[in-house]
């Protein structure tokens, strides 16, 4: 199901502009990180180091920030995936030893270690389980349809283009991180150094240019899919029947496709293809912005307190018509 913004909020209007989004598809993406190096080469952001030794994690970047506009979560699950377990068993069933299964090869120099060891026969069910020990997902800003940071932001900062992505300008922003809190996400942080908030762009500057972004750009898999927001939905859409059919049946979408009470703040520009729990990835089950979920209660008890008020204002009235009527009139002489 598309979404869309109010047409009196976006900032910049402008003949035949659609919205546009992105597509992340986990299921194809290795962790490779090329989309973060590329979104902090084009936006000139600064590195955030690494410090190898024992205990280091090559997920250095850790999480979005004002100088991380992408972000590769690795996660570890605790055991392997059942889907991949049943697809481990069917290779198994179809005499699938010794050959490579048609799925990400994270796993795949196990598998030619055991080929090469004893006689030669692969446990492919084992190795294709261990392929399931870790899931990637690169998260973005999700340029939603109620965008909480753009209700918080006082200055107006944050303007909504006529792509429907939301762009922070950084020479409008006051630093006062209203916007921060007001992101479901934990998407918006400010910059330690001036104070200013910082996140994607969805690299405003390249569309309008005509260019793709610089993430999707450089993503080898097509992990991260570019494009009008409405065709990547049906695009998304198509690739979970798929995966279904392949018995992956926990394949689902986040934030595209919801019926109307169950959409994530309105709608996210930016979705995902999942195949675990949201909270596994460190998303929301739940998320809107703060304004927005407030604003049917607020303006409850607005009208409430004005229908209060003029109810008021008319019995006071009232009373005092009665009480002039009943005054004695004083005759002058």
């Amino acid at each position: 199901m598309s979404t869309g913004s109010a047409h009196t909020e976006i900032a910049i209007h402008r003949s035949g502009a659609q919205r546009m989004g992105f597509f992340t598809d986990t299921t194809v993406c290795i962790g490779c990180k090329a989309c973060e190096v590329a979104c902090k080469q084009w936006n000139d952001l600064p590195a955030d180091g690494s410090v190898p030794g024992k205990g280091a994690s090559y997920d250095y970047t850790g999480d979005l920030s004002a100088s991380t506009w992408r972000h590769v979560r690795f996660v570890e699950l605790l055991e392997p995936s059942p889907q991949l377990r049943e697809e481990a068993q069917r290779a198994l069933e179809s005499g699938g030893g010794n050959k490579f299964p048609a799925i990400p090869a994270s796993g795949a120099i196990d598998l030619v270690d055991a080929a090469q060891a004893g006689d030669g026969a692969a446990d492919v069910a084992e190795a294709v389980s261990k392929m399931g020990d870790w899931v990637f997902m690169s998260d973005v800003c999700k340029h939603c349809t109620n965008a909480g940071c753009l209700d918080a932001c006082p200055t107006g900062a944050l303007i909504r283009t006529e792509h429907q992505t939301v762009v922070l300008q950084p020479d409008v922003c006051n630093g006062c991180g209203y916007c921060v809190p007001a992101c479901p996400f934990g998407v918006v942080d400010r910059d330690p150094q001036d104070g200013r908030a910082g996140k994607c762009t969805l690299c405003y500057d390249r569309l309008e240019d005509g260019l793709e972004p610089a993430c999707a750009k450089s993503c080898p898999t097509d992990s991260i899919q570019f494009g009008p927001h409405e065709e990547l939905v049906e695009i998304a859409s198509r690739r979970v029947a798929r995966l279904h059919e392949r018995g992956i049946e926990g394949a689902y979408l986040y934030g595209a496709g919801d019926e109307p009470d169950e959409q994530l703040a309105g709608g996210l520009g930016a979705f995902f293809l999942l195949t675990e729990p949201p909270e596994l990835y460190g998303l929301p089950a739940q998320a809107d912005s703060p304004v927005q979920e407030n604003v049917v209660p607020a303006t409850l008890a607005a009208v409430g307190a004005g229908l209060l008020a003029s109810a008021g204002a008319v019995i006071a009235f009232v009373a005092a018509g009665r009480l002039s009527r009943r005054r004695p009139v004083r005759e002058s002489w």
